[in-house]
């Protein structure tokens, strides 16, 4: 009928009835109830009753029928249909539609309430045109709407007329929209009447319509305001190479925070915001691979000496007992030395060995045959919270794990003994036995060793405190973090998701709103701040400190007794990437709930929506003999703050929101020292340690493990590269060119500093390949891994979260890498260049990253046909022919381990990830099965591990995974084994794959049990082989 001009001929029919001298309401009103019907199909039928003039006709008759409430109701339906058009809006504001409905719309009554209800529809209606709310504005009718929404409140008290009540709110927020609607809005005390009124609706579901309707409103009038910050830019500063040093920023101004216009709701409930399909590269050339260096052939002559197995005998490449690596540690009574064990401790180490032994010797395979990883899986419904400080006891004194008698942990505290000062000597080059250091300091760390004797596996304070000497940051860091000193032992069991408290974040908003509107109870004290140094500590509260490697704390603000703002530095010679988070807190009392706002995030959602929370890892409870990093916080929520970026810093252009992480937590202890962070901390100097301990614990007739600097970084740290596979079995000439042409895999990790999980990922993979595992021997026997652990030391060292000391992502720069400033990414990849040139380019290539907006562990990969296909350009993609095997690792990964999903993996290639690692290493490199590994700070949603949060356990076990995945890729193509043993390995990882699959799918017990029994028979008889 509409197509046909039906529209038309009904409004063309109104406005010759209406016309006549006495119309007929017989045929208006059932042409009223018609054209509303028409109307909400016909997208252009307010338009069309402009035109025929009905707009007029039916606003006239209207105002006829003020008493006559049958024909005034159907007047107003088909108004509310007429408005629906903004031009149209505002041509009814015009003729005065909006004057009239103030006279219809009346305090609370039970009388006419459904001519009340279609008045206040048709207001919302017309006041969605920006002229229509100016004038309501100019006419002073904003006042009028909340005396109006406060009467029907206080009236409803059966809550039977909820659609005029949000109606009327709805109108509010169309008025909002305008600056000058937000001024009469505030003017008129509409954050107080707003806020009075919602106090007692919010546990009420019914009253969801309202109640979110008077949050958007409150949201959109909250005066926009900017950060307490002195500057946009990082309290850091790196005049680096080929960068001018900058002049100091202009300080914000509250001139530039002006209106910035309409503001769009986020309430969006999705974890996963799905990309564009528009950023998907469709360009076949551009898809297609791209031989040939950025670089001179020449300077690739340069990366020999970080392949010494492929030319050196093997005599030279034995470690020499002149190495200062050797000397500067020797005799220390706390390192473990080489031993023709491959696990050998010094005595007061030796309760390693047996965590080591539980934690990697167990062999892999046997964590293949019961169907699952060596650690435990999800229960079918989410565990009790494992509390680690439960019944520890509250203050200094108590037993500590083995029963011993602990010392005065508050007089230790007490003592300033993180200070890098006193405990050593400058840092050049001072060894730890030099005589010249304060004794007092050490001796202190020394009583306290010796009354915790420390029990984890691959860590040493005295060489982490070596190490940290040598490390370099931008804000010449004194202090050393405990938990890094002192180390981490894996939490007992996975935390599971935090449930979410219904109601939360309107509860938080609520807060934020009260602050505005009783500035009196808000203290406002700045306790913390990088720009202002001096702070008055000396008052009761929290103490707070982040002048430490990977600390991140810009500003602390006391809001109340119990509360405080914080804000994160940007990182370095940047104005944005604010993410991670890692400070020390201290002066608490316990069983106290604390709460912490972190206001200056940048991301529109994140995990802490969804069950994440943040870490925390407290002094007294290491002291006591349980040094852990715990998830901790509750009623934990993210959203959309007051706060905007200064016009200044965007030049006019549209400013950046910032969103509220907030968290509340109660310490075990007081007077306490507890470290909070966004996820377990890994630094630099915690890896060098690693690599340290790792090295010298490997026994290397077996193992080779050479450590070595790929480079040095513009912050002056070394960004160490791993070398591991077995030693040549014989100096014998065929045994050294096995050695020589084993296959090549190189693994790199923590590009963006803020990924820590990425480190834990790598670290598991470390330890894993140096084992006894016969897994690992294999790996080793038949591979030479390339490793880059940390490809970013400077942004880690100093608390970044994505950039380097230049404010540069680099992994947006592996196109065109610099040697002057990016040497880490211009090395790693003349080093697989070096590698392609000499026909050994790795088998795999994969970058460790950390994903903060998914759960689980999954890969991006990259595939010419994928991209084409998603790209819906079919034609390209199917002349394209493309090997399909880039698929096998990740399949192969999602059978063996539990934290990994083949339904998040990707293998599309994007235009704005052409710089990538990933990308570029497939693309120039001609590396099929190049990788970027993504695990998620959060945790799992499915899998065996549905339900829990990661914690580094199994982080680690997924480094351990990722290699047996290797593996099995080896064995699934048939290369390189062809000896009866390595058959019966292939066979036997397949019935245990056989196995993972029968434990996911519902199947009699008896034919679970006798396929495991046959795993196991076999696997004896292979495990036997392997020791042989």
């Amino acid at each position: 009928m509409i197509s046909k001009g039906g529209s038309e001929a009904l409004l063309q029919t109104l406005v010759d009835t209406a016309r006549t001298a006495s119309p007929d309401y017989d045929i208006l009103l059932p042409l009223f109830r018609l054209l509303t019907k028409v109307g909400l199909r016909d997208k252009k039928f307010g338009q069309k009753a402009l035109e025929l003039e009905a707009l007029d006709v039916t606003l006239i008759l209207a105002r006829k029928n003020l008493s006559h409430s049958q024909n005034l109701l159907h007047c107003l339906w088909a108004l509310r249909v007429f408005a629906s058009s903004v031009t149209t809006a505002a041509m009814l504001g015009i003729n005065g539609a909006m004057e009239l409905l103030f006279k219809v719309i009346t305090p609370y009554t039970r009388k006419r309430t459904r001519i009340i209800r279609a008045a206040t529809e048709v207001l919302a209606a017309l006041l969605k045109s920006k002229s229509t709310s100016r004038r309501a504005v100019n006419r002073g009718y904003v006042p009028s709407l909340l005396g109006l929404h406060r009467d029907w409140h206080s009236h409803d008290t059966a809550n039977s007329y909820l659609p005029i009540r949000r109606a009327l709110l709805l109108c509010l927020r169309h008025i909002a929209a305008l600056q000058s609607g937000r001024e009469a809005f505030l003017a008129a005390r509409g954050m107080e009447i707003l806020f009075s009124t919602t106090q007692s609706s919010l546990e009420d579901r019914s009253l969801e319509p309202v109640t979110s309707m008077v949050l958007q409103v409150l949201r959109q009038c909250h005066p926009k305001s900017p950060l307490p910050l002195a500057t946009a830019s990082s309290a850091y500063s790196f005049p680096g190479p080929g960068r001018v040093a900058p002049e100091p920023p202009r300080a914000l101004a509250e001139e530039d925070f002006e209106d910035d216009g309409d503001e769009a709701d986020d309430h969006s409930d999705s974890e996963d915001p799905r990309e564009e399909d528009d950023d998907l590269e469709t360009d076949v050339s551009k898809l297609s691979p791209k031989p040939g260096l950025d670089r001179p052939e020449e300077e690739l002559t340069q990366y020999e000496a970080l392949c010494p197995e492929l030319s050196c005998s093997f005599e030279e490449l034995e470690p020499r007992p002149g190495d200062e690596r050797d000397s500067e540690y020797a005799n220390h009574p706390h390192i473990p030395a080489p031993a023709p064990q491959q696990r050998c401790f010094s005595e007061d180490q030796s309760s390693r060995g047996q965590e080591r032994e539980d934690a990697v010797q167990t062999s892999l395979l046997s964590a293949v045959k019961r169907g699952r990883p060596s650690v435990y899986l999800a229960p079918q419904k989410p565990a009790p919270r494992t509390n680690l400080h439960q019944n520890a006891p509250s203050n200094g004194l108590g037993m500590d794990s083995l029963g011993k008698k602990a010392l005065d942990i508050e007089a230790f505290l007490r003592e300033d003994t993180w200070d890098i000062d006193m405990i050593s000597c400058p840092r050049a080059g001072a060894s730890l036995s030099d005589p010249t250091r304060p004794r007092e300091a050490v001796d202190v760390i020394d009583r306290v060793l010796q009354a915790h004797p420390q029990h984890i596996p691959f860590h040493d304070p005295y060489v982490y405190m070596a190490k940290a000497r040598r490390t370099r940051s931008v804000a010449d860091f004194k202090m050393m973090a405990f938990p890094d000193l002192w180390g981490h032992r894996p939490a007992p069991s996975p935390e599971p998701l935090l449930e979410r408290k219904r109601g939360i974040q309107r509860v938080k908003i609520l807060e934020d709103i009260r602050r505005f509107i009783q500035p009196g109870d808000v203290l406002n004290k700045v306790v913390f701040s990088l720009d202002e140094p001096r702070q008055d500590t000396a008052s009761e509260g929290l103490r707070f400190s982040s002048k430490f490697e990977s600390g991140n704390l810009r500003k602390a603000i006391q809001v109340r007794e119990f509360e405080y703002d914080l804000l994160v530095n940007t990182d370095v010679n940047c104005t944005q990437y604010q993410q991670w988070f890692n400070f020390k807190v201290s002066g608490m009392r316990a069983a106290v709930p604390y709460r912490f706002n972190i206001i200056n995030y940048e991301k529109p959602n994140s995990q802490f929506n969804y069950g994440m929370q943040p870490t925390m890892y407290s002094v007294k409870e290491a002291l006591l003999g349980r040094p852990t990093w715990v998830r901790t916080g509750y009623e934990i929520c993210y959203y959309k703050n007051h706060y905007r970026e200064s016009a200044a810093v965007t030049g006019g252009a549209s400013r950046k929101c910032y969103y509220t992480l907030t968290f509340a937590v109660t310490f075990p202890h007081s007077d306490d020292a507890c470290y909070l962070a966004y996820h377990y901390p890994y630094t630099y100097t915690a890896l060098m340690t690693h690599l340290d301990i790792l090295e010298k614990s490997v026994n290397p007739r077996e193992v080779y493990f050479r450590q070595e600097a790929l480079c040095q970084t513009l912050g002056g740290n070394s960004c160490p590269l791993v070398t591991i596979t077995a030693m040549p079995e014989s100096a014998s000439a065929d045994h050294l060119e096995q050695f020589r042409q084993r296959p090549y895999q190189v693994i790199t990790a923590r590009v963006h500093p803020g990924e820590s999980n990425a480190s834990w990922v790598m670290k598991g993979a470390l330890e894993f390949l140096v084992s006894s595992d016969p897994v690992a021997r294999l790996l080793r026997e038949n591979f030479i891994f390339k490793i880059i652990p940390m490809l970013n030391p400077d942004g880690v060292v100093n608390g970044n979260h994505r950039c380097s000391l230049r404010g540069e992502d680099l992994n947006r720069q592996w196109l065109a890498p610099s040697a002057q400033l990016q040497p880490t990414i211009y090395h790693a990849k003349g080093l697989l260049y070096y590698l392609t040139s000499t026909g050994r380019g790795p088998v795999v290539f994969c970058d460790f990253h950390g994903h903060s907006q998914k759960k689980n562990v999954f890969v991006y990969g990259c595939s010419i046909q994928e991209t084409l296909w998603q790209a819906a350009s079919a034609g390209g993609a199917s002349a394209v022919l493309e090997d399909v095997s880039y698929r096998t690792l990740p399949q192969i990964l999602d059978e063996l381990a539990p934290a990994f999903t083949m339904s998040s993996c990707s293998f599309l290639v994007e235009k704005s990830r052409a710089s990538t690692a990933r990308v570029v290493v497939w693309r120039e490199m001609g590396v099929s099965r190049s990788y970027t590994m993504e695990s998620s700070y959060c945790g799992c949603n499915q899998g065996p591990y549905q339900g829990l949060q990661f914690g580094t356990r199994e982080l680690e076990e997924m480094g351990a995974m990722f290699c047996l995945g290797l593996l099995v890729l080896e064995l699934k193509s048939g290369l390189q084994f062809g000896t009866r043993e390595l058959e019966e390995m292939g066979a036997m990882f397949c019935l245990g794959l056989l196995v993972l699959e029968l434990k996911s799918v519902s199947c009699s017990r008896q034919l679970l049990t006798r396929a495991g029994t046959l795993l196991s028979a076999e696997g004896e008889a292979l495990d036997h082989r392997l020791r042989r």
